[in-house]
């Protein structure tokens, strides 16, 4: 099917490109169906058109980067979004040419820094990208739905089981974005699911009810007390013999943050020499939870975040095991100590509990009694808290599933975040110049062709939907050394090829045990068996993938009968 060259980059064998080929065919029918224009754009593409968006910062990560012999920076595109509002300011000028559906199918290059999943996460991968472009959000509206509705017809036809849920959008941009996810204990997401009221949400962006353990108590004195060795928060909780939800917990990050220039949607291109900063980030959140990487990279605008390294939270000065926001300057460079700017951000529920228990940053040292406002505050406070299992739906309050899964496709209501940076904009029915409003939509083919083969498969190999089929038919030749088997065999070959069936002849010199159980293992939906057994019946053997018997077929009647069984439901 595939093969590694090195982490992250496959070729496609004969096997596999023939099945990728079928899964580009259904996408290519789907996207024309609601009229997407097929396209080809440029895979090197030069720096300048990121720095325009401000993507070559908030994908820099991933951007593989590449320079000339003139020494002109290019990148290896991720995504096709700023190429496509370039392709739009040269080509459209009115309301009139509106809306534009455009896609491609290509290659895309993102330096992941652990490709893994097989197929799942690629350095290089096959990508159908479609986007749009419409006059106001109300169109948006409708070329979402229409993308929305394809893409389920997609999944449907390629046989893998897919649910819409609540994503984030990342470097993307926008503000409404959908997943399709196929749910499987192998998943690299993880989603949860309402039970009641249909609910779903990936979990970097899953709401909840959030419910304050302790809110109603009226503030306590602060008060010191000694916590050798006790650097975690089960062993605080434990030893104090209170709940987790009575501590503070700190987790220290390092973020990077987009130079002003780039997230300005008024300047649009910055100069080279706006870089980056990185502020250190002090997060304090109830000790029973778990901060949402995702939504804490949201409420910084951040472009990356990490967790620190134990000498750069020395630096910034925090105390590691008996940390607090208390005391710490915020929003400042503290020259004196060397520290980074540090920037406090609090879990809202935290917020709003009293008498909490938290670090007195000093060593083995802990403060009882903490309360925000009185004795400590926060630059931001948002929701940060991850989801989790159990946790109670904000639509219904009904306790919600976790499930893991596979991100099929995404698709992305972006507005006018690429337009108003780039100068997108249209005539309107007045003659005014407006910003086009735009979405982007994404499926990876190889990830794609990875959840087919998990969702259709049993115990002996895979069990190919016939849509996507290398072949409709494996023929497997026993004792092909035998003249009439050869013959027999290779006629009928021929017969099938001519009446547009495909097949894969097998006329290898193996056992039939072999040749069977690599039939099975491949998966085409009918393996027709010539052996000399038959032949003296004058028939040939008619088995489908899934079928548990066998049946024959008169050998002048065997191409019918292959058609027959080829449009059986169960070969469909």
């Amino acid at each position: 099917m595939v093969a590694p060259l090195v982490a992250g980059i496959y070729s496609h064998l004969p096997l596999g490109r023939a099945v990728l080929r079928k899964i580009e065919g259904i996408i290519r029918e789907e996207m024309d169906r609601e009229g997407g224009q097929e396209i080809t754009m440029p895979s090197l593409l030069p720096i300048e058109v990121y720095q325009a968006s401000g993507r070559d910062q908030s994908m820099a990560d991933i951007l593989f980067r590449v320079k000339d012999h003139r020494d002109r920076g290019f990148v290896l595109g991720p995504t096709h979004e700023e190429v496509t509002v370039e392709l739009f300011k040269r080509n459209v000028r009115s309301y009139r040419d509106l809306p534009v559906l455009i896609y491609q199918i290509a290659s895309k290059f993102r330096d992941e820094p652990r490709p893994r999943g097989g197929l799942i996460r690629l350095r290089q991968f096959t990508m159908k990208d479609l986007y749009s472009f419409d006059a106001d959000r109300e169109g948006l509206d409708v070329s979402y739905q229409k993308m929305f509705g394809a893409y389920q017809r997609i999944f449907d036809r390629c046989g893998v089981p897919t649910v819409p849920v609540l994503a984030d959008s990342g470097a993307m941009g926008g503000k409404d974005t959908h997943e399709f996810i196929y749910p499987t204990e192998y998943g690299e997401d993880s989603c949860l699911f309402c039970p009641n009221c249909g609910y779903a949400a990936n979990a970097e962006v899953a709401e909840f009810v959030k419910e304050p353990a302790h809110a109603e108590e009226e503030p306590k004195p602060l008060q010191e007390i000694d916590t050798p060795g006790l650097y975690t928060i089960a062993a605080l909780a434990e030893h104090l013999g209170v709940p987790e939800s009575r501590t503070c917990k700190a987790v220290f990050y390092s973020a990077t943050i987009a130079a002003e220039g780039a997230r300005s949607k008024e300047q649009g291109a910055r100069g080279n020499d706006e870089a980056p900063r990185t502020e250190a980030v002090f997060v304090a959140i109830r000790g029973d939870m778990d901060v949402n990487d995702a939504k804490l990279k949201n409420a910084l605008g951040a472009v990356e975040l990490r967790y620190m390294e134990e000498a750069e939270a020395t630096n910034a000065g925090f105390v590691a095991g008996s940390a607090s926001a208390i005391g710490l300057k915020t929003g400042v460079r503290n020259e004196g100590q060397g520290a980074a700017r540090v920037r406090v951000v609090a879990d809202e529920l935290v917020t709003r509990e009293r008498n909490l228990v938290a670090g007195a940053n000093k060593p083995d040292k802990h403060l009882l009694n903490v309360n925000y406002g009185r004795d400590w505050e926060a630059d931001i406070v948002a929701d940060i808290a991850l989801a989790k299992e159990g946790y109670r739906c904000a639509k219904c309050g009904t306790p919600m599933d976790l499930r893991r899964g596979i991100e099929m496709g995404q698709v992305f209501k972006l507005g006018t975040r690429y337009s108003e940076m780039m100068g997108a904009t249209f005539l309107d029915r007045e003659g005014r110049p407006q910003p086009v409003v735009m979405g982007s939509y994404g499926i990876g083919t190889e990830r794609l062709l990875a959840a087919v083969v998990e969702a259709n498969h049993d115990e002996a190999g895979i069990i190919w939907p016939r849509s996507l089929a290398p072949y409709d038919v494996h023929m497997v030749a026993i004792q092909p050394d035998k003249t009439e088997v050869r013959e027999v065999a290779e006629r009928l070959y021929e017969e099938l090829r001519e009446s547009g069936i495909p097949v894969l002849y097998d006329d290898r010199d193996e056992t039939p045990g072999v040749k069977f159980n690599d039939a099975d293992l491949l998966g085409m939906p009918l393996r027709v068996t010539v052996s000399p057994r038959n032949l003296e019946k004058g028939a040939v053997e008619l088995k489908g993938r899934t079928d548990a018997e066998s049946r024959t077929a008169a050998i002048e009647d065997a191409v019918g009968a292959v058609r027959e069984a080829l449009s059986s439901p169960a070969n469909r």
